[in-house]
């Protein structure tokens, strides 16, 4: 088969397609970082059906995404250098010459790892680390917490619950620097009852 797309091409396509489809997975939602990812693996894809190919290089391959979310679920080290390193040396001696012999120089073949591996190292792990945060502060679990008026309540004020400072309602009047239990919350607005001192319990 006439070689349309040169194998040092696809070589980089492949591996850039990958990247991109790791940042697709991870941090899915953009709609550009997937057709980059698509387009790239695409092209790259022609390119190995154009050329002559070792099939059995996909052994390396195949196990980059799984070795991926592995690492993604438990945070082992060793799944992600196995990605790292299957992916490049899959993609490396996926190309081969007529003669025999890879397609690929090697030359490029160690710049484009020495390339990806770092960047690949780099945004699994900040992605994972980030997506691995606290959930999004959710209002409903501070109902029923304890805190302090900062200023006097007259249908409103300011209380400080915690380690927060929320503008407050009540329905009574509460004078500064009273315990207070929240009752409710209103986007970023808390219903606030007075609390006596001698009920109040650690919770």
């Amino acid at each position: 088969m006439t070689s349309i797309i040169d194998p040092n091409l696809a070589y980089v396509l492949l591996v850039g397609g990958f990247v991109f489809s790791v940042l697709a997975i991870l941090t899915p939602g953009t709609g550009v970082i997937e057709i980059g990812g698509i387009f790239a693996l695409v092209v790259a894809g022609y390119g190995i059906i154009s050329n002559p190919s070792n099939l059995w290089a996909f052994i390396f391959i195949v196990p980059f995404i799984p070795f991926i979310l592995i690492y993604r679920k438990n945070k082992k080290n060793l799944f992600l250098i196995l990605a790292i390193v299957f992916l490049n040396i899959g993609c490396y001696t996926l190309f081969r010459k007529e003669s025999g012999g890879f397609a690929v120089s090697f030359f490029l073949g160690i710049i484009v790892t020495l390339v990806d591996a770092p960047i690949l190292w780099f945004i699994v792990k900040r992605i994972t680390e980030a997506l691995d945060k606290a959930p999004i502060f959710n209002p409903s679990y501070i109902i029923g917490k304890i805190g302090e008026t900062r200023t006097n309540i007259s249908l409103e004020g300011t209380v400080y619950v915690d380690g927060e400072e929320w503008t407050a309602r009540s329905d009574h009047s509460i004078l500064k620097g009273q315990p207070v239990r929240v009752t409710a919350i209103d986007g970023l607005t808390l219903s606030v009852e007075e609390v006596n001192q001698n009920k109040i319990t650690e919770v």
